[in-house]
């Protein structure tokens, strides 16, 4: 079984740190990391730490783009970059250590031509098998429209793999036109998908195990924050909290949740220990400074707290 990811707006993130945010005033950085970033980058990122290969496809332009991939080279990843004419962003993420406050920046994500589009299509259909992992992760390039995630998971539906769509706003709520494997809606989407701007618990539960029922997906696992989470499926709802850990940064805790999932899932572990290993990896991540994603010796660790 093999596992795919696709990233269709990767970044080059940049973290630095500076001893106190003041206005006008010419900041001295230091403590400068680079690591690759974007939706499905991060899902691969982790699973490769977890033991698990997978196929990492992204558009790649630029000398960003090129060092984007040697990046996950070094990371030990399978990258397949898709070359295109426009440059992949940089995003950067400043701390502040007098406050202990974290500022993000996004930048404006690249382009997509149809004919780059159409590349990356190809690429990964001539990849994919019946019963494979696709992740979809992460936000679209900055000129594809909101049903760009729903288009896509129609296409590759007819290679019947396991498709995971973790995207937000309209472009999640056009995804699920067709049915997936798995969703990671946070509590606010969850709500946009029920078309109400607010669910309370029971809402969230009803409405997570009516997408089961409907064959909307197969799993739905709700993101509740310092809460934790829940997982709703045909074997019912579970529930994992998060042990208190020390928040260092939030950046990529959401694609190490969905790692975590798919491990679990690919071990066939029952689904309240694929929430629990989710949870954990998300945890993990949030445990380390800037882009950093999880450790192992972290993840294990969290696990533990979890289990005591």
């Amino acid at each position: 079984m093999n596992i795919t990811s696709l990233t269709l707006n990767p970044a080059l993130d940049k973290n630095a740190e500076v001893d106190g945010l003041v206005p006008s005033s010419k900041l001295i950085c230091h403590s400068i990391s680079q690591q690759p970033g974007g939706g499905g980058i991060n899902v691969s990122r982790l699973l490769t730490r977890l033991g698990l290969d997978s196929y990492c496809v992204y558009p790649s332009g630029g000398d960003t783009g090129a060092y984007l991939t040697a990046l996950l080279k070094e990371e030990g990843l399978r990258p397949n970059p898709i070359a295109i004419k426009d440059w992949i962003r940089e995003n950067l993420a400043v701390l502040d250590t007098k406050t202990n406050l974290q500022y993000r920046f996004g930048m404006p994500g690249n382009k997509l031509s149809e004919d780059e589009l159409e590349l990356i299509k190809n690429t990964i259909s001539e990849h994919l098998n019946k019963g494979d992992f696709l992740i979809l992760s992460g936000s679209l390039a900055s000129n594809l429209p909101h049903n760009t995630y729903s288009v896509l998971i129609q296409y590759f539906s007819k290679k019947q793999p396991k498709i995971i769509i973790d995207t937000s706003g309209a472009s999640l709520i056009r995804a699920l036109e067709h049915p997936v494997y798995l969703i990671k809606p946070n509590q606010r989407e969850l709500a946009q998908l029920a078309g109400k701007e607010f669910l309370s618990n029971i809402e969230q539960e009803n409405f997570a195990k009516e997408l089961i029922n409907i064959g909307k997906a197969k799993y739905v696992a709700v993101s509740l924050g310092v809460k934790g989470a829940f997982l709703a499926c045909k074997e019912g709802l579970f529930y994992q909290s998060t042990p208190s850990v020390q928040v260092k940064s939030t950046i990529g805790a959401g694609d190490s949740m969905v790692a975590g999932l798919i491990y679990g899932i690919n071990k066939s572990y029952e689904p309240k220990e694929i929430l629990k290993m989710g949870v954990a990896c998300g945890v993990a991540t949030i445990m380390s400074k800037g882009t950093h994603l999880a450790t192992l010796e972290n993840i294990e660790m969290v696990l533990k707290l979890m289990s005591s």
